[in-house]
């Protein structure tokens, strides 16, 4: 099995050091380098093939929000940003230039490891913490570049509940609805956006950006 390839982004010697022991450990990944920039990251990238980068948004001379666009850009990898509770405005910048999820930096070993395996494997992510308040500050109705003017007022309500981080069953039971009902909206959504998983539909509603894998 071919391992998951990693460069670590971060300003901080503590955070760079303690996720690169956690992944170091762990057969499924190696880390290929670590840089305390974003363009140390991307010199780095070019001389290395990673498949993920786990970005700090806030570096010197090149933070993660530009880091993560030419990154994109340029097709060197996947991003997973890592935030703080404060960075909610940066989190959104970041995911219109592309970065494929977030996580909050106190994570746990296994949380940091499921997260990546996650991006690695096709879905966007995002911590539950961060996504709830993101979500407090787009209760208007998404933000600019989601168009909310093809769907009923039953589909805007599924698509808030699932940027809300809430499951089939909890939107169901919110609805007054069955779970079977939920899905088939959802499934019915996902068509008419041409996105692929709920994630997606989520970031689309909260930064008005579409992305899949």
């Amino acid at each position: 099995m071919d391992k998951i390839k990693v460069i670590i982004a971060d300003d901080s010697d503590f955070v760079r050091d303690g996720m690169k022991i956690i992944l170091d450990v762990d057969d499924e990944f190696e880390v290929l380098g670590v840089a305390a920039t974003g363009k140390e990251a991307i010199d780095l990238a070019t001389k290395q093939a990673p498949d993920i980068f786990l970005m700090d948004i806030q570096m010197p001379e090149m933070d993660g929000i530009e880091a993560t666009k030419i990154i994109v850009e340029k097709g060197l990898g996947k991003v997973l940003i890592l935030t703080t509770f404060d960075d909610d405005d940066l989190v959104r910048q970041a995911l219109k230039n592309g970065a494929k999820g977030y996580l909050i930096k106190n994570h746990t070993p296994e949380h940091l490891k499921q997260m990546i395996k996650s991006v690695y494997y096709g879905s966007g992510v995002m911590d539950e913490n961060v996504l709830g308040s993101l979500t407090v500050d787009n209760k208007a109705g998404g933000a600019e570049g989601f168009d909310a003017s093809d769907y009923t007022d039953r589909e805007l309500e599924i698509i808030k509940a699932v940027a809300e981080g809430l499951s089939n069953k909890e939107i169901a039971g919110k609805l007054f609805i069955s779970e079977g009902t939920v899905k088939n909206y959802i499934t019915g959504i996902l068509s008419k956006e041409g996105l692929s998983h709920r994630t997606a539909l989520a970031v689309y509603y909260l930064t008005g950006k579409k992305g899949n894998a």
